[in-house]
């Protein structure tokens, strides 16, 4: 059984023995615990160079392990308590680890898939590589240890169903894997192969496999809020250093460590840099020890200038501080590296929060203790540094100063429509307006009146409503636990009309009282040329549940008589829709009919008409309050010019006693052209309206005469007009016109022999099928004959696949020139028919199995065979029997069988093609070959004649 994490394999070198071994390698760690490679295998895997043996091993996803499934090398993991520890090591240790990141782990909350199955065969592709023949390797299923009865079976599918129910699964906070019907799984800190083993481990799975994917979900809404301001730690520097290029504030305070620089001028010019000692003073010659420690620099600078002034006559002094001291803070509490540390003697508290790593999520960031000799001396609120700029409250570190960070206080949630969503943390009494200007306030998209509070009371979560910016929500103090929603306006327009489609400026429109259609469009100058300006489709939403109205209008009229019954007033949220006459209509209509369909009932069916036949823009349309016929032809495009304006047909559809009935409705449009209000029939919903079209009404049918005729072109034809009468109308034919070999096609035959042709190559290709399978059975003579005959029907049937049907019409040209109109003889021209007249032609085509396909020049006297020995007989494949004759004029005189009659002594005319078939007896029996031969020979000649011109 193959891991899924584990890849298809391609290696070099394999042989089928090592194959073995990989099998076993492949196992699952579970697995592999119980199942060893043979002493045999091991040897010969041992055998192998280093290369392919880690090759073999990483391929497999087992880098670092060997064949017995334990880890070839060990790592250990130095740990050291932070007290004694520099900043740079500890910084520099963090940095090697994240240098080197390991698989994931599962954590809590974290969501993961469960695969769970039968175990079932695997394959994988192996080799391929410098030569090697590629092998794919199939690994069986393992057997469970106690066969399964079907009970087992059935039980296990249950179980397997259950578990693929409950799909995805979130671990719990602690990182538990809850089944149905199982205890809980710990799998925190574990990888996913670790967990995937801890799983398989599971008695209940021993027969099945399992695994688990991670789902890397990001959570959504309140439940994805992350805690504010803990990222300010994501990025610290690696080192704090004391700094010597910055200026000294005046508030400094000198102490231990710390170097000053005094320059002597006056009647002494001297420099010296001072230390102060471990008792806090220094040693200044000519003056004495002089005690600074714990002064301010600025009462160190007078007091040393003063003492020079005077002792030293003459001499003054000018003090600054060269090297700053380094002091040793500690940090406790909730810090991700608590412990003591060494920094700066101008750090401040936020400096040795940086060096310890930051804040811990469960740390507070608002209360942070700055503690002098066991006493709080001030507090630090990092909101105030993240959210207003202000450090007043960082104060400078003394060396021996405790930075303690308490547990996070009270905190709320605020998630929606608000600049910064998070969670943060209280300090006293806030109120909700306070938590949103906290959160950076609204967004524009806030919908601040229905803004919702979820609290926590004792065993029950309770919703406040509350619209922010009132007194209402200033005085609402908040919680622990609070969770503040701001949802989002609603997309809807409460004030507007939206005008789109065909038409140059789609856009929105402020709503007044009242507002019509003109106001909107108020020319025709808006649309865009070819609008359809006589159907404007008008989406409504009737207050107060939006129910879903839909009118229509005609925008010419109403133009013509503004503030008339045609310019409707508009409400809100109206949706106007201008339509044009070439695009399908349905990609707008479909969205509304569909909302119809949604709010229909028994009561009230769907609010649908049709309209079909001769209209411009057939299809469906929503029924309109009063919608009658005229509406629907309006909303139709109008009727077309092949319209039988004189009767139409409506039919209805109504339901009796449980059964649908069918009414046949005659409709007069004569009379609803003139403005009959009682013709104008009203529409019900799903009634469908059907107009006729005129009789024999067709696009103009055309005919094309190409050749020796006096005129020839492309001429429209009149209903039932001959091919006798069209040849009159061309001026009949030139006296170089062949008539007896022209060429008469039509479509229909055309598309009639294609699909004969593509009947003819699948039955060709499943003889040739069933020949390929002789071929492989027979053996010597037989089995060459059947391979030789394979090659040739292949070739046929390429050749066949290739043809193009002509869709010839044999005719007798010269009969028809001469029958009366309408005659016997006479054909009744179609569209698209075509008449082709050579030249009048003087040779004979030879074409099949003859020494020389050519063409020779007529001979009276004379016949078949004669034109067949001038192209130099016959070849040993040709069939003598089966020799046939294509009369100029696409006719076949096949060869006879009378004894009196010679098929050799056949006549031979102008302009016809001799054809020699191939003689299929000296092969398998193919009926077909025969019949495919001749079709395309046929074909051939008639394509010739046409593509000539």
């Amino acid at each position: 059984m193959l891991n899924s994490n584990h890849q298809a394999a391609r290696l070099v070198g394999w042989q089928p023995i090592v194959l073995a071994i990989a099998s076993m390698l492949m196992m699952p760690m579970a697995m592999a615990q119980s199942v060893k490679p043979t002493p045999q295998a091991m040897q010969i895997f041992n055998g192998l160079d280093p290369a392919t043996q880690q090759s073999i091993l990483q391929a497999l996803g087992k880098s670092g392990m060997n064949p017995s499934g334990t880890a070839t090398g060990s790592a250990t993991q130095a740990t050291s308590q932070n007290s004694g520890v520099s900043n740079s090591q500890r910084n520099q240790a963090s940095d090697q680890q994240q240098a080197q990141p390991g698989p994931p782990v599962l954590q809590g909350s974290d969501t993961v898939l469960i695969n769970i199955d039968f175990p079932h065969a695997t394959t994988t592709v192996v080799g391929g590589n410098a030569g090697q023949p590629a092998q794919v390797l199939t690994i069986p299923a393992p057997e469970p240890d106690v066969p399964l009865t079907d009970a087992d079976k059935l039980k296990l599918q249950q179980l397997i169903t259950l578990i693929r129910k409950k799909n995805p699964y979130t671990l719990s906070n602690d990182g538990a894997l809850l089944l149905p019907g199982f205890p809980p799984m710990p799998l925190a800190g574990l990888t996913i192969d670790q967990a995937n083993a801890r799983i398989a481990a599971e008695p209940a799975f021993a027969a099945l496999q399992v695994s688990i994917t991670l789902l890397p979900l990001e959570r959504s809404g309140a439940e994805g809020l992350k805690p504010f301001g803990y990222d300010l730690f994501n990025n610290a520097p690696s080192t704090f250093a004391p700094v010597t290029d910055v200026p000294v504030p005046a508030d400094y305070v000198v102490g231990p460590g710390d170097t000053l620089n005094v320059q002597l001028f006056g009647n002494q010019n001297n420099t010296m840099q001072l230390v102060v000692g471990r008792d806090g003073r220094i040693n200044f010659p000519e003056l004495g020890p002089i005690n600074v420690s714990g002064q301010p620099f600025t009462k160190v600078q007078a007091l040393i200038e003063s003492r020079v002034a005077q002792q030293m006559i003459g001499v003054h002094a000018s003090i600054t501080m060269n090297e700053i001291r380094s002091i040793r803070v500690f940090v406790m509490g909730e810090a991700n590296l608590p412990g003591s540390y060494t920094v700066s003697g101008l750090a401040t508290m936020t400096t040795a929060l940086f060096a310890s790593g930051g804040v811990k999520p469960i740390g507070s960031l608002r209360n942070i203790q700055l503690k002098r000799q066991g006493k709080v001396v001030t507090t630090l609120d990092l909101y105030d540094l993240l959210l207003k700029g202000d450090t007043s409250n960082d104060a400078k570190l003394l060396p021996g100063d405790v930075i303690f960070i308490p547990p996070v206080g009270a905190t709320v949630s605020v998630a929606g429509e608000v600049q910064r969503p998070a969670i943060y943390e209280l300090k006293g009494s806030v109120s909700a307006d306070e938590i949103i200007r906290l959160a950076g306030g609204l967004t524009s998209n806030a919908d601040a009146g229905r803004t919702g509070v979820v609290r926590i009371n004792g065993e029950h979560r309770d919703v406040l409503n509350v619209k922010v910016g009132t007194a209402e929500s200033q005085q609402l103090s908040m919680r622990n636990g609070d969770v503040i929603n701001v949802p989002r306006m609603p997309p809807t327009l409460d004030a507007a009309v939206s005008l789109k489609g065909y038409l140059y400026a789609p856009r929105l429109v402020a709503w007044h009282e009242g507002l019509r259609l003109t106001d909107v469009i108020k020319s025709v100058d808006d649309l865009k040329p070819n609008a359809d300006i006589h159907y404007l489709l008008i989406r409504r939403e009737l207050p107060p549940d939006r129910t879903v109205a839909v009118l229509s209008t005609d925008l010419a009229k109403a133009l013509a008589d503004p503030h008339g019954k045609n310019d409707l007033v508009l409400m809100p949220r109206d949706q106007i829709t201008v339509f044009d006459f070439e695009t399908d209509r349905s990609q707008v209509i479909r969205p509304i009919l569909d909302e119809l369909q949604l709010q229909s009932h028994l009561a009230r069916p769907t609010e649908v008409v049709t309209v079909n036949g001769s209209v411009k823009v057939k299809g469906n349309y929503p029924l309109e309050p009063g919608m009658r016929v005229s509406d629907l032809l309006r909303a139709g495009g109008g009727l077309q010019s092949s319209a039988y304006g004189t009767t139409a047909e409506l039919i209805r559809y109504t339901t009796d006693g449980g059964k649908r009935n069918t009414t046949l409705i005659p409709v007069d449009l004569a009379a609803i052209a003139k403005g009959d209000v009682a013709a104008d029939v009203q529409l019900q919903s799903m009634d469908t309206l059907n107009v006729k079209q005129l009789p024999q009404w067709s696009d103009q049918e055309t005919v094309m005469l190409k050749g020796e005729v006096r005129f020839p072109g492309s001429y429209p034809i009149r209903r039932g007009e001959t091919l006798r009468e069209l040849i009159q109308r061309a001026g009949g034919f030139t006296d170089m016109a062949f008539i007896e070999g022209s060429v008469f096609t039509r479509d229909e035959l055309k598309d009639r022999e294609q699909q004969q042709l593509d009947v003819l190559a699948k039955r060709l290709q499943g003889d040739l099928s069933s020949l390929a399978l002789q071929a492989s059975q027979a053996g010597g003579t037989q089995g060459a004959q059947a391979s030789q005959a394979l090659s040739i029907g292949n070739s046929l049937l390429a050749q066949l696949k290739s043809t193009k049907a002509v869709g010839r019409l044999v005719i007798d040209l010269g009969k028809v020139a001469h029958s009366p109109p309408g005659g016997e003889d006479d054909i009744v021209l179609r569209d698209g028919d075509m008449l082709i007249v050579p030249k009048i032609e003087q040779e004979v085509t030879v074409i099949g199995e003859v020494q020389n396909n050519t063409s020779l020049l007529y001979q009276n006297g004379l016949a078949r065979d004669d034109y067949i020995q001038l192209s130099g007989g016959l070849t040993r494949k040709a069939d003598k029997k089966l020799i046939y004759v294509v009369r100029a004029n696409g006719a076949v005189v096949a060869n006879t069988s009378h004894r009196w009659f010679a098929g050799g002594n056949t006549r031979i005319k102008p302009g016809d093609t001799i054809v020699v078939p191939l003689d299929t007896e000296r092969m398998p029996a193919l009926p077909l070959w025969q019949a495919v031969t001749q079709i395309m020979y046929n074909i051939a000649i008639a394509a010739a004649a046409v593509h000539s011109f």
